[in-house]
């Protein structure tokens, strides 16, 4: 399968939690890893969230350095990246701060046509791909074929672990504050149903001190076919 290059950005507390039991935003890096997301993000040629992280956080996706949309300008590039929600049955209120133009919700057959009329008026775009959930595969090949290489996602936990689980991660950035969240209801780095073998290896490239906390960048291997 012709894919983009995909990488995985979070930012963990040291207990490994990436959100409260509430499951609501919380601030765990700084100024300095904020400053690098923004440049990961203009970089690439789309972020990527699931449902779960518009629902809890409301992001906009957006680059905040003026500058870096100007670099992106004079390469002949769109000014932001594409932003992309895997919705499988397009629950993405319509205030959604990351929605309209630019901006790809990923459905399936199963998503009430209502609503995808509604999001639909935001002038985003719809893309059905699967039955009951989102076929990530297929998403992936069709957004290679619009002319993405580069694939930035930032989670949220069970869009992480599906990703992981079907091996179409090549990169994991994990920055991990000085903190500490718990609750074992609190949302993880990878939730979903989990491995019960094969459990995915990294191969560590980087360790780099920032802001309180650590960074951590991995290289994920591919699967033996």
């Amino acid at each position: 399968m012709t894919r983009p290059f995909v990488f995985i950005n979070s930012a963990m507390s040291a207990d490994g939690k990436i959100s409260s039991f509430e499951r609501c935003q919380v601030r765990i890096s700084g100024q300095e890893d904020k400053a690098r997301v923004d440049l990961l993000r203009a970089e690439s040629d789309a972020i990527m969230v699931g449902v779960g992280t518009v629902l809890a956080d409301d992001p906009s996706l957006r680059v905040k350095s003026q500058s870096s949309r100007q670099v992106r300008l004079k390469k002949g590039r769109q000014e932001e990246p594409l932003r992309i929600i895997a919705d499988s049955l397009a629950r993405t209120p319509l205030s959604a701060k990351v929605l309209g133009p630019g901006c790809i919700v990923a459905v399936t057959s199963s998503a009430p046509q209502e609503r995808l009329d509604g999001l639909s008026s935001t002038r985003s775009e719809i893309i059905v791909c699967g039955k009951e959930r989102v076929d990530l595969a297929e998403l992936f090949s069709q957004l290679f074929d619009r002319g993405v290489k580069r694939l930035m996602v930032e989670g949220g936990a069970t869009l992480n672990g599906s990703l992981l689980n079907l091996g179409l991660v090549d990169e994991l950035y994990v920055y991990m504050g000085a903190m500490i969240i718990g609750g074992e209801k609190a949302p993880t780095l990878v939730d979903g149903p989990g491995f019960k073998e094969h459990f995915p290896r990294l191969i560590l490239s980087s360790v780099q001190r920032l802001d309180d906390g650590v960074l951590l960048k991995w290289r994920v291997p591919s699967k033996p076919s």
